[in-house]
């Protein structure tokens, strides 16, 4: 995904451009370390190899609720008066503001009401109730929960406190760019900030601009919730109509007032990075630190990735605020599967093959020694066979010269590891039923995760029996499961018994099983 540019001068905004030391005494001066910690600037080593470049990451995903936020948080409600406090606070989050608050709130004794989208993940949910916050259900993204809480701020005379637009909010987040230039005061050429409504980047870029200035800010942003890039483009604030939910932590339609102003000015530039790319950043950062990052959390690392690629930079030094852990455990099985594809080692391919004996055979022959990560077949028609195939690849642009040497060796191919409905769908509805699967019997097998067991499989099996059904999908452990229906002819009893007996792949026939009866027959 191509970043999104900075954008050319423009005229200048009705509100002054703020001056670099506008917020320098505010972040100085902010109270953020009554909760908040001074999080750890690491190196991750083996990114940091693998880029040719030296990669930090700043672990704000390692404060007390996994996440920057109760820094911004309790440094507005610090400065709020006995009254305000005694009255209650009140807040709209997509959930790691709302743990700020809450946390926040039982430290200065308050009551947080906490207005959250109803695509909240469960457990920033929990987090927000155990830390005594109580939580109003409203819309479906930011925007809707935030023009709910400022209802319930004015009917119950609630204190409202702003996730990203308020002066004392930006203050505490930009102590992050303070503990960087004091934790490595080396050579820093640009520091990545996720964006949703701005309070973070505001924060960092206002300290580190003003403090040391050649230190480049640069902006990330997923492709589906790109409203600061596109207001900054448009040189005025601009509503997305609707918001991708993956990276929650960034899902916001419209940026903040303040934080546009400070962003326009003082970010030097955006990268906008797609959801494959971000589920690869979070394996990349578990591969060096053991710890799962939420997706808004992997933005920075996503769009250093992103950047070193387009720019063949070397022997720099960048940051990555990773600014959230607050991952749902169900959605790692999504993120599994897309890493491979956005780090770009597994490619998708569309085959066609003949529809005759020994063709099967010998395109994994063509396959040869690369891993096969999945292989979808039905028998659908008499003369042509359409598979859906996962390779792995080793460098990026790959799938290209795979798709090439497959057409070239006569089997039609398609790319389809770019392909969104294939990545989410496609891949997981291959079959069905088949008037042609006659005398089909269906079996699940064990394979031993290791080069040679499907061509182990083909070259044992009779030369007058036929593949009607395949499916395999590599889950990353050390065998491999496999449906395989075969058309066995009648008579053909004892010899598929040794044949099975023979392979000695653990196996179990699924003929009779109800499911196939109703879906496959």
């Amino acid at each position: 995904m191509a970043r999104a540019a900075r954008p050319p001068a423009r005229p200048a905004a009705r509100r002054r451009a703020p001056a670099p030391t506008d917020y320098l005494q505010r972040i100085l001066t902010a109270r953020v370390y009554d909760v908040a910690v001074e999080s750890a600037l690491q190196v991750a080593p083996q990114l940091s190899q693998r880029l040719g470049n030296q990669v930090l990451l700043k672990r704000e995903d390692e404060q007390p609720v996994f996440s920057f936020k109760l820094r911004g948080a309790y440094n507005k409600m610090a400065r709020l008066g006995p009254a305000e406090l005694k009255r209650g606070v009140i807040c709209a989050s997509a959930g790691n503001h709302a743990q700020g608050v809450a946390l926040s709130a039982r430290k200065l004794g308050c009551q947080a009401t906490i207005v959250m989208p109803v695509t909240t993940p469960q457990l920033k949910i929990d987090a927000v109730r155990a830390l005594g916050g109580e939580v109003v259900l409203h819309g479906d993204s930011y925007s809707d929960a935030y023009a709910h809480a400022r209802e319930l701020e004015k009917s119950q005379k609630l204190s409202f406190v702003h996730p990203f637009d308020d002066p004392d909010v930006i203050a505490g987040q930009g102590t992050i760019a303070m503990e960087i230039l004091r934790q490595h005061q080396g050579p820093i050429d640009a520091v990545f900030v996720a964006i949703g409504g701005g309070g973070l980047i505001s924060g960092v870029a206002s300290y580190i601009k003003a403090v040391r200035p050649e230190v480049r800010v640069i902006g990330v942003q997923t492709t589906d919730s790109d409203a600061m890039v596109r207001s900054v483009r448009a040189g005025k604030r601009v509503t997305l109509h609707d918001v991708g939910l993956f990276s929650d932590g960034t899902a916001v339609k419209l940026v903040g007032e303040e934080t546009f102003r400070l962003t326009r000015a003082l970010v030097d530039d955006f990268e906008v990075v797609d959801t494959d790319a971000v589920c690869a950043a979070i394996k990349d950062v578990f591969q060096d630190t053991r710890s799962i990052l939420e997706p808004a959390g992997a933005l920075g690392v996503a769009a250093i990735k992103q950047h070193v690629a387009r720019t063949g930079a070397r022997g720099r030094t960048f940051v990555a605020i990773t600014c959230g852990a607050n991952m749902n455990f169900d959605r790692l099985r999504f993120v599994a599967e897309r890493a491979e594809v956005g780090e770009e080692r597994e490619a998708l391919f569309a085959v066609t093959i003949p529809e005759e004996r020994g063709s099967f055979r010998r395109f994994c022959e063509l396959v040869g020694p690369r891993s096969v990560t999945e292989f979808n077949y039905r028998i659908s028609d008499a003369q042509v066979a359409h598979i859906f195939v996962g390779l792995t690849t080793r460098e990026h642009g790959e799938s290209a010269r795979i798709a090439r040497r497959f057409q070239k060796q006569g089997f039609p191919t398609v790319d389809l590891t770019h392909d969104e409905l294939a990545k989410t769908h496609i891949r997981h509805l291959v079959g069905g039923r088949s008037e042609l699967a006659r005398e089909e019997r269906l079996f699940r097998f064990v394979f031993p995760e290791r080069p040679g067991a499907l061509m182990r499989f083909l070259t044992r099996m009779h030369p007058d029996w036929n593949i009607s059904l395949f499916h395999y999908r590599n889950q990353g452990a050390d065998y491999g499961r496999i449906l395989v229906g075969l058309q066995v002819p009648r008579g053909a009893g004892r010899a598929l018994k040794e044949f099975l007996a023979t392979l000695d792949y653990p196996c179990v026939e699924e003929t009779d099983n109800p499911v196939y009866q109703l879906f496959l027959r």
